[in-house]
């Protein structure tokens, strides 16, 4: 049995979408740059959600201007009925503070699942007590939340980094309950015997940044992801049905044409779409 992605636009806001009860299925919405809702096994779940300007603030009188072309599409208070949070690594596109803060006062029982290498930031930036972190390395498997299961990859962005204790800094997250599962790279580039990994992980769905990398960006210390022809080569290579690419439109000085994105994966030999707003994608078994 096999679980088939529809794409379904939707006119009203998100933030009212997201005010009703969970349902069962899995279901998925777009927050901009690596942010994601997943919604299943009944729960929902955030990842990497960066809902905020503090980029902008810190990057305001650098070459390199932060400030976002892409509106958050809702506010932290506006994620309703938050049952888990996800942040992949250490970056404060993906560990933003606030994004993180204000959703952890508005739910006091809401944990967060973060490398156990980014653990001290992730406390500082959430504003929790440890009792309120989940700390994972690549190769954990864990049960966060009944009848919902999460693995944890390694990812390369762009190297494969360790802290002092050996922890990977940089994570990917599959997300499974019932008969689907949802996997999220993080930030990631091509590494060896990564094809392997996502292929033991069997995800029906990957989500993949595409935003590419170039010179002079890690000249300036931004490391890079995926190109669109590696994310499907790594989804066709693992035998992953279909991808969602992502990580764009959200600061002018690094992201990808909309229109070559489409040209692109419009010709994948494999369901692959981009991420949009207004628009929810579901995942239906066969």
């Amino acid at each position: 049995m096999t679980a088939q992605l529809i794409e379904t636009p939707f006119a009203e806001p998100l933030g009212g979408r997201l005010a009703s009860p969970q349902q069962a299925g899995t279901r998925l919405y777009w927050l901009g740059q690596a942010g994601f809702v997943i919604e299943i096994g009944g729960r929902r779940i955030v990842i990497d959600p960066y809902l905020s300007h503090t980029l902008e603030a810190k990057y305001a009188q650098t070459p390199y201007s932060h400030k976002r072309v892409m509106p958050a599409p809702v506010s932290p208070d506006e994620l309703g009925d938050v049952d888990l949070a996800l942040c992949t690594h250490h970056h404060t596109d993906h560990m933003d503070p606030g994004t993180l803060a204000p959703l952890a006062r508005r739910l006091p029982n809401l944990r967060f699942v973060v490398p156990a290498a980014s653990a001290a930031l992730a406390r500082e930036r959430a504003q929790v007590d440890d009792d309120r972190l989940i700390l994972v390395d690549a190769g954990a498997k864990i049960e966060p939340l009944p009848n919902v299961e999460l693995r944890a990859l390694q990812a390369a962005h762009e190297t494969i980094e360790r802290d002092e204790s050996g922890h990977r800094r940089f994570l990917g997250f599959s997300v499974a309950s019932g008969r689907t599962s949802v996997f999220h790279s993080g930030d990631c580039v091509p590494y060896e015997g990564q094809v392997e990994e996502l292929a033991r992980a069997a995800p029906d769905l990957a989500l993949l940044p595409v935003n590419g990398r170039s010179d002079p960006l890690r000249r300036a210390g931004f490391a890079g992801n995926f190109r669109i022809e590696e994310a499907l080569a790594l989804c066709v290579g693992a035998g992953v049905p279909s991808v969602i690419a992502h990580h764009y439109g959200m600061f002018a000085f690094n992201t990808v044409d909309p229109e070559v994105m489409d040209r692109t994966l419009t010709a994948a030999p494999i369901h692959a779409l981009r991420a949009r707003m207004q628009v929810v994608w579901t995942l239906r078994l066969d």
